[in-house]
């Protein structure tokens, strides 16, 4: 019978929290990405990755969504942001932000929308 520690759970899961993946850190370098940012990998690993970078960088062959990678990944989205920033710090992944112009239409949609309420 073997003394090491279990470190799997079938029921919970990895007993390492994910925090761990990070270090404790709970911000990246930079801006915080937004949950609908899209996230494309651009360059080869030139050292050691985490496993979770490897993921992410084989998830980012196209362009995937910061809330679409937490799925993928199956991690929280802040793990992933840290990730992310790490990655755009070594030049790995390209991350692009959503139009500003997109949040203007969406202005002028909701303000459509609440005029039609009120004429109501």
């Amino acid at each position: 019978m073997s003394h090491s520690p279990q470190w799997f759970d079938e029921e919970a899961g990895p007993v390492v929290r994910p925090y761990a993946l990070i270090r404790g850190r709970t911000r990246s370098s930079g801006d915080a990405f937004d949950l609908v940012a899209s996230v494309r990998a651009i360059g080869d690993p030139t050292g050691e990755l985490d496993p979770e970078q490897q993921l992410i960088l084989r998830a980012a062959r196209n362009p995937i969504s910061v809330a679409d990678l937490a799925v993928e990944l199956d991690l929280p989205v802040g793990v992933v942001r840290v990730l992310l920033g790490d990655l755009r710090d070594h030049g790995l992944i390209s991350v692009t932000s959503p139009s500003a112009g997109g949040s203007r239409s969406n202005e002028r949609i909701l303000k459509e929308v609440i005029n039609g309420l009120r004429a109501l």
